[in-house]
């Protein structure tokens, strides 16, 4: 193992024991840096990642055990190992069940604490291989969860067999909501890269600086806080598939870069002059029309006939009501069982709303309404009392859209005056992450509207 792969944080409110510990680490080729507090440690951690905390418990301000506690939702928290005096192993052992990995009482020898830290490293690794082994697993799972028997339907799962085993680019179209992600998990499930990885990235998500690093990595040194080499999305599925989701959303230099990688798969890290090359097969979606983007010069031209060598339009629920019963009884057995609730039929009525409703968020909508109706649900069999749509929208044609975006607008408009402004709970029902909602509420101008709710 490469000592100086492994970056440590020391958090103690010690001056000399944060100095003493950066100086020996750093002795054996560890990349340490420190924090006076949980506050500090706070600061740091936003700017860079670690594998190994070592943690003082009694501290001013955000002690040890609140900053574990604070940690325990990331995903990507480092290990921890506590320092702790005598006097408060009791403590140590409550931050063992906290998360913990170890501990060591004060004094300690150096060497002992560096085997440790060998050990957490070990550990965290493993626990992250694992973590993207299961999203793996699970993403094997979902892909037998593309539902639907419509003529429309199945003339799509149709056509993304047939293209599935070619290398082709391809553009997935759609409503939000409609599945694109799903879809490019098929066409993976069907190619001949399906035994190597399958990574996503909502390109809606990042600043354009953090999706240039994501995609392409930097190397070290490259920005303030790249204290090491960082290994872009496109190194990670070399062999296997990119799936770049909103790719419509990209900014212009980024468009520049991916059109170079997509026509010679070679590539540069950030700060580097090296070319790279990979072997990968990118999948693109996006919600809005990339023609009309064109068109206001938003996105280029070369690059939209680069990704569009092949086109698969998802139709949107309305367009495949024939659908709508199929989709219902998935849904129904998914979180009945999820639930614990024996939920197992609808009645006529409430399946007539359902036939009715135009599906403005499509798919993804629909789930959150079963989600829902098996929640509400008080006996074996679902009625209209339990359905959570809007009556006024049955029975009746929405005025039509000039675009996607508008539609993607009053839809997110529609949800927020239902939750009565409240941005995560719009978020949930949206299906999507705060800060996607909080772009798309600026690019619609809709942010205004929320604080007069």
């Amino acid at each position: 193992m490469n000592n100086s792969e492994i970056r440590v944080l020391v958090v103690d409110d010690e001056e000399p024991i944060r100095r003493l510990l950066k100086k020996e680490l750093s002795r054996k080729g560890l990349h340490t840096e420190s924090a006076e507090d949980g506050n500090a440690a706070i600061d740091i951690l936003r700017q860079g990642t670690f594998d190994i905390i070592l943690l003082d418990i009694v501290m001013p301000g955000i002690d040890g055990i609140s900053l574990m506690k604070k940690l325990k939702a990331d995903p990507q928290r480092p290990a921890i190992i506590v320092l702790t005096g005598k006097a408060t192993v009791d403590t140590a052992v409550e931050a063992m069940k906290s998360g913990a990995y170890d501990y060591l009482t004060k004094p300690y020898k150096i060497e002992e604490l560096i085997l440790i830290i060998h050990r957490a490293y070990e550990h965290i690794r493993l626990e992250r291989e694992n973590r993207l082994l299961h999203q793996e697993l699970s993403r094997k799972e979902y892909l037998e969860d593309f539902v639907g028997g419509s003529k429309q339907f199945m003339e799509m799962l149709s056509l993304i067999k047939k293209i599935a085993p070619t290398d082709s680019t391809v553009l997935i179209q759609g409503e939000s909501g409609t599945g694109k992600e799903l879809a490019a998990n098929t066409i993976w499930k069907y190619s001949k890269r399906k035994n190597n990885s399958f990574i996503a990235l909502n390109c809606s998500t990042l600043s354009e600086n953090l999706l240039e690093s994501e995609l392409f990595g930097h190397e070290k040194g490259a920005f303030t806080n790249a204290y090491q080499i960082k290994h872009g999305l496109v190194e990670v599925a070399d062999k296997g598939t990119l799936f770049l989701d909103e790719v419509g959303e990209i900014s212009m230099g980024i468009q520049a870069r991916l059109l170079r990688f997509l026509d010679s798969g070679e590539f540069r890290r950030v700060g580097s002059n090296k070319n790279l090359t990979v072997d990968v097969r990118v999948i693109a979606a996006t919600n809005k029309s990339l023609i009309e983007a064109v068109k206001r010069g938003e996105f280029r031209e070369d690059l939209f006939y680069r990704l569009n060598v092949i086109n698969v339009t998802i139709p949107p629920l309305r367009e495949r009501k024939e659908d709508i019963e199929e989709l219902f009884r998935y849904f129904l057995r998914k979180y009945s069982q999820r639930l614990g609730k024996p939920v197992t039929d609808i009645k006529p009525e409430a399946m007539e709303m359902l036939n009715n409703y135009h599906w403005p968020g499509n798919v993804r909508e629909l789930e959150n309404v079963i989600e829902r109706a098996v929640i509400l649900c008080d006996s074996e069999t679902i009625g209209h009392e339990d359905i959570s749509i809007n009556i006024r929208s049955l029975s009746k044609e929405d005025r039509p859209y000039s675009s996607l975006e508008d539609m993607e607008r009053d839809y997110i408009l529609k949800v927020l005056m239902e939750t009565d402004g409240n941005q995560s709970r719009a978020s949930r029902l949206l299906g999507i992450d705060r800060k996607t909602l909080y772009l798309k509420l600026k690019k619609y101008g809709i942010d205004e509207v929320t604080r007069k709710l």
